[in-house]
């Protein structure tokens, strides 16, 4: 089967909203989510920032409607509600109608359980049930129960680039005629694992992250939710279903540089741009707007600067940034900048790259800093990062 995979609904929860329009409304008037860290008891609480979803668990498991005596975890709550939103946007009714998948991406999976609990293992018999809340896969079974869905449940996890493997994989499904419809997207909830390992790699930022810019100190680790439906060009004819994009092209690459850092010469990321353009048949100046990977690492934005200036030379178009809004949400990344580019296209935005002041030395690039109107037909969206993967997404309106 060939033919274009829609995007026919979006759901999503971050620091800057619990849904669409609450990250919309967020994103339009300049109302990022980075704070100081509430929900978790750490030493780090009062030397860093991070884009924190203020729900405790509670009001999280009330949402969904589960027992106090649940095992679920943060990563799963997260993105069941998120899912949920999904499913209802695209006006999906019969989640098995179809033939349908889901794949989800998280890098941290259960770990809030298992830190929880990791004492009481071995010394009590009834903490036992929540060590199976711990990998990854869990995470993804658990949105599959809530959503009813019976066919294919996979998880995937490659660090930052997770739920743009997953869409493209989702849409190589379809377009493969292995699926009809694929729920794709990511989640990752915040851990004290995540911000030791941050803190010991010495990249997270003691104040807001500024994404390509010269004076950049780190990230700011932030947790969220997105997942997207992607859909065949023949149940969107059938159903007349109502498009709000299309997935034109994707591509990754692994450029094996080095286990937590990317290529200074940015080459894994201009090939994943570059594999991204040939599956769509588009040119780079078709581009009008990258929601770029810019995590505000002095060497991810070298990186991925670099590949920029490779793929687009002079003619960069508008790039930001959204990073500073939501932090660096890891697995759930990519798919929640799926979302902000879905919404670059419906509402011709160019969102801004706050908290830039001092062009990075290396090269001539400036990201776009205010809020922005102007044509969009074409997105690109960047996900790169290490574990090994540098991703790439290309959003269309036809």
């Amino acid at each position: 089967m060939s033919g274009r995979v829609a995007i026919t609904g979006m759901g999503i929860i971050s620091s800057i909203g619990a849904s669409v329009e609450e990250s919309f409304n967020a994103l339009i008037h300049n109302k990022p989510g980075i704070t100081a860290i509430e929900n978790i008891q750490t030493i780090h609480a009062n030397a860093i920032k991070v884009g924190e979803i203020k729900k405790t668990n509670a009001e999280l498991e009330q949402e969904l409607g589960l027992d106090a005596d649940n095992n679920y975890s943060r990563t799963a709550m997260l993105g069941a509600l998120a899912a949920k939103q999904a499913v209802q946007n695209a006006g999906i009714n019969d989640i098995n109608e179809y033939n349908t998948g889901i794949i989800s991406a998280t890098s941290v999976g259960g770990m809030d359980m298992t830190e929880k609990f990791f004492y009481d293992y071995f010394d009590k018999e009834e903490s036992r049930k929540y060590i199976d809340s711990h990998d990854a896969g869990d995470s993804t079974h658990k949105i599959a129960q809530q959503l009813g869905l019976k066919g294919m449940v996979t998880t995937i996890s490659t660090a930052c680039s997770s739920a743009a493997n997953a869409i493209m994989l989702g849409a190589r499904l379809i377009k493969a005629g292995k699926l009809d419809r694929v729920i794709v997207g990511g989640t990752d909830a915040l851990s004290k694992f995540t911000i030791n390992g941050f803190k010991t790699l010495m990249i997270l930022s003691d104040t807001y992250n500024t994404p390509f810019d010269n004076n950049r100190k780190g990230l700011n680790l932030g947790e969220a939710a997105a997942f997207l439906i992607l859909e065949s060009d023949e149940v969107v004819k059938k159903q007349n279903k109502k498009v709000l994009a299309y997935l034109s092209g994707y591509g990754n690459a692994n450029d094996a540089y080095h286990q937590t850092a990317s290529s200074e010469n940015g080459e894994g990321a201009y090939l994943a741009m570059e594999k991204a353009f040939k599956v769509s048949g588009l040119k780079p100046q078709d581009i009008d707007y990258i929601n770029a990977h810019g995590t505000a690492t002095p060497n991810n934005d070298l990186s991925e600067g670099r590949a920029l200036i490779r793929t687009f030379g002079t003619n960069l178009p508008h790039f930001s940034s959204t990073k500073p809004f939501t932090g660096h949400t890891l697995a759930a990344a990519a798919a929640i900048e799926a979302v902000f580019s879905v919404l670059a296209l419906q509402h011709n935005k160019v969102f801004p790259n706050l908290n830039y002041k001092t062009k990075m030395e290396e090269f001539d690039l400036v990201p776009q800093t205010v809020l922005m109107e102007k044509e969009i037909n074409h997105v690109l969206s960047n996900s790169f990062g290490f574990g090994g993967n540098c991703s790439t997404l290309l959003f269309s309106k036809s």
